[in-house]
């Protein structure tokens, strides 16, 4: 049994009409964990948010909190899963906010600073997968960027597929013959061994690969420039 985590902790400073804004917001998603359906609580928790709430989160036409949990992932489990609170302002007129906790919503809180935190975007904060056992595949990490325009959110894998196959597009001199595989990936072609990984990969100039007998595979092989030492 392994416990698995989404970590994050980043601070970021905001107007006090936003911090307000944002303490409302953590307030609703507590209050929905307790509220019923009766339609006069929900009213009347809703309009004890605020003006200001209303506005960043207008009510729906059968329940005034239609908008809010349009922010997770669940609706039905709207928790930002992080603590919220305050450190000294590094500029005036300004409030400074630290968000953070090991099960971190980030779809929600990026989506909640787009919202409500206008006047700090563009904005970004970085976070980590983990585990308390050393279980492959299960660490790794991201980002959330929020700009003027929307969210978007990146991860450690894509970030290193994609660098590993800018290595191998950009190569140096030589060449390596690969084979794809669904599931696998790439292998790689050794004089001796046949395919494997690029570490015992055979290196041809053109000339010699214009004279290589292509081995027969299910996948038709291939040449790659021979992929740059990655550091």
């Amino acid at each position: 049994m392994a416990n698995n985590y989404l970590k994050a902790s980043f601070l970021i400073e905001v107007t006090p009409a936003e911090a307000a804004l944002i303490d409302c917001a953590f307030a609703a998603s507590d209050l929905l964990g307790d509220l019923g359906d009766e339609p006069a609580a929900r009213l009347s928790a809703y309009s004890g948010l605020g003006p200001a709430f209303a506005t960043a989160f207008p009510p729906g036409g059968d329940d005034p909190f239609e908008t809010f949990p349009a922010l997770f992932v669940d609706p039905t489990y709207p928790t930002f899963d992080c603590d919220l609170s305050r450190c000294e302002p590094r500029s005036e007129g300004r409030v400074h906010l630290h968000f953070a906790g090991e099960q971190f919503a980030i779809d929600a809180v990026g989506h909640l600073l787009f919202a409500a935190a206008k006047s700090a975007l563009p904005f970004g904060f970085e976070f980590s997968l983990d585990c308390d056992r050393l279980v492959p595949g299960q660490f790794g990490g991201g980002y959330v960027a929020i700009t003027e325009q929307g969210v978007s959110f990146g991860h450690s894998s894509a970030l290193l597929d994609r660098a590993i196959g800018r290595a191998i597009e950009e190569g140096a001199d030589g060449y390596v013959l690969v084979t794809r595989h669904a599931t696998h990936g790439l292998s790689f072609w050794n004089r001796e061994a046949g395919f494997g990984r690029l570490a015992d990969a055979s290196i041809f100039s053109e000339a010699e690969a214009s004279r290589l007998d292509i081995p027969i595979t299910d996948d038709q092989p291939e040449w790659l420039a021979m992929p740059a030492p990655l550091i």
